[in-house]
């Protein structure tokens, strides 16, 4: 096909390469690598491209979604099309529609280049996963790269090309609504998630069908937004900047991401899309990154409110200059990069440079051999919500889910009399994809009721919904006590709404929204046996709820198969292993709140006064990073290590042994955390260092290992050099991020 459509191009830049079959740059297990083949091929386009056409493929146009009938955006983009003037769409759905799209582009245009179609394929295309913070929870890299993958499968059988994820910004501050896109709050875990994404995103190949290109996301410490405000200022210091925020994003790129997103946020004064020391200094240079980075929506154009830019013609030039390659719906490349060049402010290298990089991830997608990869209607209706798919959503679900709180309530008996179902979520479907949930729809979910209802199919359920998400009305209240009154069980389901988080939807305040927890609290009243299950897209204030009711499930917004993993783990057919990423806080006053804090010089000590400490609470989490109960228990003894002491070039092996002391066979994640002792600069009192999800059955122990090198130890000294200083370190094992079985050991010279 292309070899009809593009006769200029098979002559002048595959000349040499004919019947040829090129070898794919793999993906997925190491750093996007320049394929000189596909290089040639690039170079010999770019000799045939004008400054229009080039600057084109910097342009990226959103789309009106998904259509079935003709092409219904703005004629001036039909043209644009034809003329060369677009590189990229976004938001273009739908198998047909795409290949609608991409005909235009493709057939009607003088070069033939195809478009990039992009969407936000955050947790599933069709069949939704877990928000990604609940996916973090099942601290299972296998589960997540398995979802990645099915999302993958689906949104390049719609068309899709490319997806903007994985969103690996650290977060530390719950109210930030978009801590539900990422990982939560530890670098070297969320580097793990990164790496687990991006190979299930990109496959084994770029050029396979099933294959999207990921982006890592957002390019750089947008998590670390003052006050948790979205697109709010950011100011750390260098250290935490490459201690913290930085390692997903390399750990992203080195797992063979091909695309990065500059973010919207200024990063200590300097509006990161234009922040040459970052984007192109570091990432492209240093890093070696040879991909594309994309500017988020529209962030070109506001560094002009930044106050960076004094205008459309310097933004370009910014934006340019610090290593930005295409413009997501800002119009500013579009509008000024000819100028730019003719003035001799942008040379036309630095253009045909980022060209180049577009051009690349289109080869490497195999698009210039298939414009039209993935446009097949027959394959998307079999792939879209494929039953494999909706059972490995519900696997993945159910490894989401967290025990917070158990006394004696779970699991529920199938042999149960009757059972309350009671809440505003407990019979819902529309909330539970949660935001940037792709094409998925409401009545594609199980909701909980019908999760509880197909377990017990002959069972007495009665329903209530008591109250709305939000407001004040309490008129329900009265028929779902009447309900839990004639049950021998009660399961309450409480929470946020989809839009109460993801982008632009910080909450200053962190309790249960509405009347909700006096519903619960009136519940709890009754005396009944009472699980409260939480869905919520960040972690909440609800330590009120911890010390009243008996059984507390963290389900975030869980997808499509919500309510049958929720079942699964209400009545036992799935042990609960998941664990927090993120600290829960007792209240908003305690945030930022994470494990990875450092030491003092007056440690906080409740009883004494000048210690660093607040005088109306706790200073420790509600729940820590790492916590999740199980129906069994775990106990952890005989800690070893290879040696007391290694050198620089040796590795510590270190042992634990960890039975399943319980009744019910389970999974626990292991986790290794580190202090060092003394340094040139203070170190966190404790860092994951390493974790693994293992199965043991009931009475049974298993011996897990783990090993640790002088680079694990390493950090940035005072000159800013990445070292492992000699000295004394303490390591601890346990469930989660308190662990208090520790030994001591000594790195040495």
């Amino acid at each position: 096909m292309l070899k009809r459509l593009l006769p200029i191009l098979i002559a002048v830049a595959l000349v040499g390469c004919k019947n040829q079959q090129l070898k794919q740059t793999e993906v997925g297990s190491g750093k996007f690598a320049v394929n000189k083949q596909v290089e040639a091929k690039v170079d010999s386009l770019l000799s045939l491209m004008t400054l229009e056409e080039k600057i084109g493929q910097l342009n990226q146009l959103s789309g009106n979604g998904e259509v079935t009938g003709p092409i219904s955006f703005p004629a001036e983009y039909m043209e644009a099309l034809r003329k060369g003037l677009v590189g990229s769409m976004l938001n273009i759905n739908g198998a047909a529609y795409t290949y609608k799209v991409q005909k235009v582009a493709v057939e009607e245009s003088r070069l033939h280049i195809p478009l990039i179609f992009g969407y936000d394929v955050i947790h599933g295309y069709k069949t939704i996963f877990p928000i990604p913070l609940g996916e973090a929870a099942s601290w299972d890299m296998e589960a997540i790269e398995k979802s990645a993958r099915v999302a993958a499968i689906e949104a390049s059988a719609a068309g899709q090309h490319w997806t903007f994820a994985p969103m690996v910004d650290i977060a530390r501050d719950p109210r930030w609504g978009r801590v539900m896109e990422g990982a939560g709050e530890d670098p070297f875990f969320g580097s793990a998630v990164a790496r687990a994404r991006v190979k299930g995103f990109q496959g084994s190949k770029l050029s396979d069908t099933s294959s999207i290109a990921a982006c890592a996301k957002h390019f750089v410490a947008y998590g670390a937004a003052q006050a948790g405000r979205d697109y709010n200022t950011v100011d750390i210091s260098e250290r935490t900047l490459y201690e913290v925020y930085l390692p997903p994003f390399k750990s992203a790129l080195d797992a063979g991401v091909v695309t990065f997103m500059s973010s919207f946020n200024e990063l200590n004064g300097i509006p990161v899309t234009g922040n040459k020391a970052m984007v192109n200094d570091l990432l492209k240079e240093k890093w070696g990154f040879n991909g594309f980075v994309d500017s988020d929506w529209g962030s070109i154009r506001e560094m002009i409110y930044h106050g960076y830019a004094a205008n459309e013609y310097e933004a370009g030039y910014l934006a340019m200059s610090s290593g930005v390659d295409m413009d997501l719906e800002g119009r500013i490349y579009l509008a000024q990069l000819k100028k730019l060049v003719e003035d001799g402010r942008i040379t036309v290298e630095q253009l045909d440079e980022a060209v180049r990089r577009i051009l690349r991830v289109k080869f490497e997608l195999g698009l210039f051999d298939n414009p039209y990869k993935g446009c097949d209607s027959i394959r998307e209706k079999e792939l879209l919500l494929n039953p494999r798919h909706l059972e490995i959503a519900r696997e993945v679900t159910r490894k989401s889910l967290v025990l917070l709180k158990n006394e004696n309530v779970l699991p529920l008996s199938r042999n149960i009399r009757s059972i309350a179902v009671v809440g505003p979520l407990a019979d819902n479907q529309d909330e539970l994809i949660g935001t940037w949930s792709g094409r998925g729809e409401g009545k594609h979910v199980v909701s909980v009721l019908s999760g509880i209802r197909e377990k017990l199919p002959n069972g007495n359920i009665y329903y209530a919904k008591g109250c709305e998400i939000v407001g004040e009305n309490k008129a329900g209240f009265d028929e779902a006590i009447n309900a839990a009154r004639k049950a021998d069980a009660v399961v309450v389901v409480v929470g946020e709404s989809a839009m109460m988080s993801g982008e632009a939807l910080s909450r200053a305040f962190l309790d249960l929204p509405g009347v909700q927890k006096d519903l619960v609290m009136e519940l709890n009243a009754l005396h009944k046996p009472l699980v409260v299950v939480v869905m919520n897209g960040r972690p909440l204030t609800i330590e009120w709820m911890d010390k009243a009711v008996p059984a507390i499930l963290e389900a975030w917004l869980p997808g499509t198969m919500g309510g049958l993993a929720i079942a699964d783990v209400l009545f036992g057919d799935y042990n609960p292993s998941g664990k927090l990423p993120m600290s829960f806080p007792r209240n908003v006053g305690q945030i930022p709140i994470f494990y990875y804090q450092k030491s003092t010089g007056r440690p906080p000590r409740q009883e004494e006064r000048y210690t660093s400490k607040y005088i109306d609470s706790p200073v420790s989490p509600l729940y820590p990073f790492g916590y999740g109960l199980s129906y069994t228990t775990f106990e952890y003894s005989n800690l070893s290590i290879s040696s007391p002491s290694i050198k620089m070039d040796e590795t510590l092996k270190v042992s634990v042994d960890v039975r399943n002391s319980g009744k019910y066979d389970g999974e626990e994640v292991v986790q290794l955390y580190v202090r060092d002792m003394v340094g040139s600069v203070t170190r966190p009192i404790r860092e994951l260092k390493g974790f693994k999800k293992i199965f043991i059955k009931s009475g049974e122990s298993a011996r897990v290992e783990f090993s640790l090198t002088s680079n694990d130890l390493a950090f940035y000294n005072q000159n800013m050099e990445y070292i492992a200083e000699p000295g004394d370190f303490m390591l601890f094992i346990g469930g989660n991020s308190d662990a208090s079985l520790g030994l001591g050991f000594r790195l040495e010279e």
